[in-house]
């Protein structure tokens, strides 16, 4: 009896691992991805793809006046050979804030992430800010997105 019981619990922890395996494989760009199973994603080597950003990491958005909001796009490819998925965007501080696709990004095609910066109570001067993006990519899972601003009065 012992014998049966092992042999169905290994039996059932075998198939649990191969339908997480098979969702992750099946994604295509209208399915809807919950946090965690972006998480699990990122963290999965045998989904990584490589993406490719069309134009630079670093953007001289030039001068912004005080009190102005701008908006700061990134424009990314996924260049490798499966969906790409975004599990986060985290800017480094609370004047910029960033948008990124909610769903996977298919190979060959393109999206973006906008970056929204707010001069508001910023001082003026020269201003770099990064934006830290996870994703299903190698050799790294984490990007770096560097802009500049110069706040005018």
């Amino acid at each position: 009896m012992k014998k049966v019981i092992f042999v169905l619990t290994v039996a059932a922890v075998v198939s649990a691992c191969n339908g997480s395996a098979s969702e992750n494989n099946s994604i295509s760009a209208d399915t809807n991805l919950t946090d965690s199973i972006k998480n699990e994603i990122v963290q999965d080597t045998a989904n990584f793809t490589t993406i490719k950003w069309i134009d630079s990491t670093y953007v001289d958005a030039g001068n912004v006046k005080k009190g102005q909001t701008v908006e700061i796009p990134f424009e990314l490819e996924n260049s490798g050979e499966h969906p790409l998925v975004i599990s986060s965007v985290q800017p480094g501080c609370g004047c910029t804030v960033a948008e990124k696709p909610e769903k996977p990004i298919m190979t060959g095609k393109k999206d973006k992430i906008v970056a929204k910066f707010n001069s508001t109570g910023q001082s003026t001067g020269a201003h770099t800010k990064t934006i830290t993006v996870v994703a299903n990519t190698k050799p790294n899972t984490q990007s770096t997105l560097v802009f500049k601003v110069n706040v005018t009065e």
